[in-house]
């Protein structure tokens, strides 16, 4: 836990110097700004969808710009040598990650809604969807060396992270739709502002739980291929 807090602290300190801080909160002004022009709206029938579209920025894109800056510093190979466990450097940039997009999340919500919804699956389904994009982030990025190689094809690799809300639009109900990571992590963000059935705020946290553990597995094995042995690096 010591060697957690103490990583945690040096990737506060990055995110901060590099302005991630900055675009958080100027983007939760502007968001704020934005919907408080449509004071007759339903929200929380909106909210997922903003919600999601969001901290794929925060989640994503937040943690392919910190692999980045370290691979640039050289700070994300030296830590391979220190008693750090790779678990404790990924862990640390996703939970510094997650708080700053749960922070700027509820408070944006709060602003514009008031605090009338379901924390517990609101939160939840935030942490879920942060823990899984990040690490998703990670594992996509670790083969980049340059933001300029990376920005390109990330389009590509974020592509179908939207296709949940075909259904939760009613634009296409298939049950294909259940196969898909996010599907339950979008049932808790709809759950925290409507009523949904039981089974589907079930589903939503145990099938949730089974990809986070996937995509660590994959992102631990990512760390290793990519960071520790660089087996698996691009050829200049």
């Amino acid at each position: 836990m010591t060697r957690l807090l103490s990583i945690a602290r040096w990737d506060v300190s990055l995110q901060y110097r590099n302005g991630f801080y900055f675009v958080s909160a100027f983007t939760a002004v502007l968001m704020i700004a934005l919907l408080k022009q449509f004071p007759g709206v339903d929200f929380g029938y909106w909210w997922p969808a903003i919600i999601t579209a969001n901290l794929t920025i925060n989640a994503f894109y937040f943690m392919a710009g910190l692999v980045l800056l370290e691979k640039g510093e050289g700070t994300l190979e030296a830590q391979i040598v220190t008693p750090l466990r790779p678990w404790e450097i990924l862990g640390s940039k996703v939970l510094t990650l997650g708080l700053l997009s749960l922070f700027e999340t509820l408070a944006m919500i709060v602003i514009v809604q008031g605090i009338n919804f379901n924390w517990f699956l609101l939160v939840t389904g935030i942490v879920f969807y942060i823990a899984m994009l990040s690490l998703y982030g990670f594992i996509v990025v670790a083969r980049y060396d340059s933001i300029s190689d990376f920005l390109m094809p990330s389009a590509l690799w974020t592509m179908g992270f939207s296709l949940p809300l075909l259904y939760y639009f009613d634009i296409w109900r298939s049950w294909v739709m259940f196969l898909h990571p996010l599907q339950g992590i979008l049932f808790l963000l709809q759950s925290a502002f409507a009523s949904v059935p039981a089974w589907q705020i079930v589903y939503g946290i145990i099938y949730s739980i089974l990809w986070v553990g996937i995509v660590l597995w994959l992102s631990l094995r990512t760390f290793h291929r990519f960071v520790v042995t660089k087996e698996g690096a691009r050829k200049k």
